[in-house]
């Protein structure tokens, strides 16, 4: 198959792709995969595969083939087609929650300066490199990626990446429990979806509605909340993201613990988990779980409680995720001060404060936790966090928390 004949096929697969007929399509990109001499065609359709299979949540299928797309790049002896199949490759690890590896495949895009397209994906290699650092719940590094993607997004005038960092933005305000910023990010990336996003995939409408969706309920704001899932979720049924369903699922178990209806909220977590499973979502397994032992909670079941904590823990440990950590020795402490077992408190009790130590997750200046409660949050031009009331309380002449690593520790 020549260069032409490549090229028609690939359009033809993704007509099918636009029009839901996914299966085909793949088919289409595949038989070209086999029968194409064309490198640079090839490359290109092995692009399309990779797109599908993550928005389908095959994360091992989309691995699979960016590792064939870096050794058509190296055939090719480009470095802007190398450039863009690290990027692949960094993004199919961030899906499988494998962080480090993907902040290492980024890195390698980042070093790659001066090529044409990599100045085009410097956004998209900071995004998701932001993603990696939440996921491994270093916060600073990961705002500091987030900033910068957004920077880049407006010097190119490009809407898509502004909106997709928006989307993280809420997730990240999410996570420190500023849930003001948590819904005014995706409400900015739908607005973009609004006004910009005429010829867009309908996806990024359906991950603006989630997002805002996750703070709606977070703050109390439960119909707003359905309401947005619902709508997130048919576009997702529509167009078989299976991810996007084990979110929707889960943020409708959440809604429904949220209103005390635990044996509503019991077969969603489990559908939402089954489909993480299969996907290799072992992040959205721990919050899952997070959600399950919560219910197990309120409904005084503390040794099945105690059960779904020792899963997430075991995943939280794997992914090296401390937040998720921190959350389940928080919940440990409950249960255990309900038992009366004080020794296991006492355990959870300097557990919970290592990983607030760990993760700087105290403000500087008040020395209170962030993420404790629903605080407003200011991030000064270092990435650190601070509550906001002590900012405009008390002022500051830099950071706090910058001066206090600066000091070496012999004179202390």
């Amino acid at each position: 198959m020549g260069q032409d004949q490549t090229k028609q096929q690939i359009e033809k697969g993704l007509q099918l792709y636009q029009s839901n007929q996914t299966e085909k399509a793949l088919q289409v990109w595949l038989r070209v995969l086999e029968k194409s001499t064309d490198p640079a065609g090839r490359f290109r359709v092995l692009g399309c595969l990779i797109t599908a299979h993550s928005e389908m949540g095959r994360y091992k299928d989309m691995l699979k083939f960016a590792v064939v797309q870096i050794d058509t790049a190296r055939e090719l002896e480009d470095p802007d087609y190398l450039t863009e199949s690290y990027l692949n490759l960094a993004r199919s690890n961030e899906k499988l929650c494998e962080f480090q590896k993907t902040i290492s495949y980024c890195k390698t895009c980042l070093n790659m300066q001066g090529t044409t397209m990599s100045l085009q994906l410097n956004g998209q290699v900071s995004l998701s490199m932001g993603n990696a650092y939440l996921g491994l719940s270093v916060f600073q590094k990961a705002l500091e990626c987030f900033e910068k993607a957004l920077r880049y997004a407006h010097n190119n005038d490009d809407k898509m990446l502004e909106c997709r960092v928006c989307c993280s933005l809420g997730n990240f305000y999410t996570h420190l429990k500023d849930y003001e910023k948590a819904l005014f990010f995706p409400c900015k990336a739908a607005e973009l979806v609004n006004d910009y996003g005429k010829g867009w995939s309908l996806k990024y409408r359906a991950m603006s509605q989630f997002y805002m969706a996750v703070a709606y309920r977070k703050l109390g704001r439960l119909s707003d909340a359905m309401e947005c899932c619902e709508e997130s979720m048919k576009i997702a049924l529509q167009h078989g993201d299976r991810p996007l369903q084990a979110q929707c699922l889960l943020c409708f178990a959440d809604i429904h613990r949220s209103r005390g209806d635990v044996q509503t909220a019991f077969p969603r977590y489990d559908s939402s988990m089954s489909i993480m499973t299969e996907i290799g979502n072992r992040l959205g397994q721990i919050q899952g779980l997070l959600g399950v032992t919560k219910c197990w909670m309120i409904q005084k079941e503390l040794d099945k409680a105690l059960e779904s904590l020792e899963k997430a823990h075991e995943l939280a440990e794997v992914l090296g995720n401390k937040l998720g950590l921190l959350k389940i020795h928080c919940l440990c402490e409950g249960i255990y001060r309900n038992k009366g077992q004080q020794r296991e408190l006492r355990h959870h009790v300097v557990k919970f404060h290592e990983y607030v130590e760990e993760m700087e997750l105290y403000c500087g200046m008040c020395g209170e936790s962030i993420g404790d409660k629903n605080h407003q949050l200011q991030a000064l031009p270092c990435s650190h966090v601070f509550h906001l009331k002590c900012l405009q309380t008390n002022g500051t002449r830099g950071c706090p928390n910058c001066r206090r690593a600066s000091v070496k520790p012999g004179f202390v």
